[in-house]
């Protein structure tokens, strides 16, 4: 794991688990937040992984792999998706851009080599070059109205900004801007942004809880299908075949019957702790003895709607039940109808 060069900035706070390499925040919390949401600032993403793809079959060759309909993919166009097992089951989930030459994908931490290994085992006769390429580019977020645009290479697009590669190498220069500074991204193009507060991770995850976006290995586990967590509008393309767990993908969504469904939840704010990940959710009628059905995926503090959470529950959970996460009462939002 490296270390970002940005946690030496004045008041980073490291955060932990899977965006442990990253500052939590840098002092205050939920003046971060505010910042990100008003379109300033930016977030260091440095420790997500970066896979690139080369050769003249690339889009042909990830067409056949991916659940997203990338064959005709256009220059720059941002789009997501996901590689399933046999089973139809989530194993990796992808952000992506071409630029012509080369496919750029960003994924979660820790999760690059994995990545490289299975597209190193499916090249066979296709012209392609896979690179684990983290060690040289990293992934820094911008809110959107603090780019102009000189030919940024805008990796995921998401509510409250879009993702970009950065050389690894000029990472430290975000912890010096000037009014506007340019970085160089790969010896022709660059971007030009503006100067603006460092925001932590922890602010952007509690935008993305807020947006119902989900993230592999929080809103994910081994038995996940993309149904579950709506996938399925963003990451699948339901137009084409020819890819591992299609079948799986098709028959569920014929049927309209996925075993589990995200929701959002408004946590009751007179609880001190947050309720952390793997938290049972129970039906608040059945008290706290009452049997689970689902777990708390993600949880934050947000500085509009106070404490939040997505979480996975099952299909038949009503959905005007009050929920009891861990020992914390919650109203529901439906993420993916039952």
């Amino acid at each position: 794991m490296t270390k970002s060069p940005l946690l030496s900035l004045p008041g980073a706070v490291p955060a932990e688990g899977p965006d442990e390499g990253v500052a939590a925040h840098y002092g205050d919390l939920f003046r971060e937040q505010r910042a990100l949401a008003d379109g300033t600032g930016f977030v260091d993403l440095s420790h997500r992984g970066v896979v690139t793809v080369t050769g003249e079959d690339r889009l042909s060759w990830l067409h056949l792999l991916l659940t997203q309909h990338v064959e005709q993919l256009p220059p720059h166009q941002a789009t997501e998706a996901l590689i399933l097992s046999a089973h139809g089951h989530v194993e990796h989930a992808l952000y992506l851009v071409d630029d012509g030459t080369t496919t750029w994908m960003h994924v979660e931490p820790g999760t690059q080599g994995a990545l490289t290994a299975y597209l190193e085992s499916m090249k066979f006769f296709y012209r392609v070059e896979v690179e684990d390429a983290t060690e040289r580019y990293a992934v820094v977020h911008l809110p959107a109205g603090s780019i102009t645009a000189v030919g940024d290479l805008t990796v995921r697009e998401t509510p409250y900004g879009r993702d970009v590669f950065v050389p690894r190498e000029r990472l430290a220069a975000f912890a010096r801007p000037s009014p506007a500074t340019t970085l160089p991204r790969n010896g022709s193009a660059a971007f030009l942004f503006e100067a603006g507060p460092a925001i932590g991770v922890l602010a952007y995850e509690a935008l993305r809880i807020e947006a119902h976006r989900p993230r592999l290995g929080l809103e994910t586990d081994h038995r996940t299908i993309p149904h579950e967590v709506g996938w399925l509008d963003t990451a699948v393309h339901l137009s084409k075949g020819c890819y591992r767990g299609q079948e799986t993908v098709a028959r569920v969504h014929n049927l309209g019957r996925p075993p589990r469904r995200l929701v959002f939840l408004h946590l009751d704010g007179s609880e001190v702790r947050l309720p952390g990940h793997g938290a049972p959710v129970r039906v608040a009628e059945d008290g706290a003895d009452g049997r689970p059905v689902g777990f708390v995926t993600s949880s934050a503090r947000h500085w509009e709607l106070g404490p939040i959470a997505l979480a996975l529950v099952k299909r038949n959970t009503p959905e005007n039940a009050t929920l009891l996460a861990q020992d914390t009462a919650a109203a529901q939002e439906t993420v993916v109808a039952p």
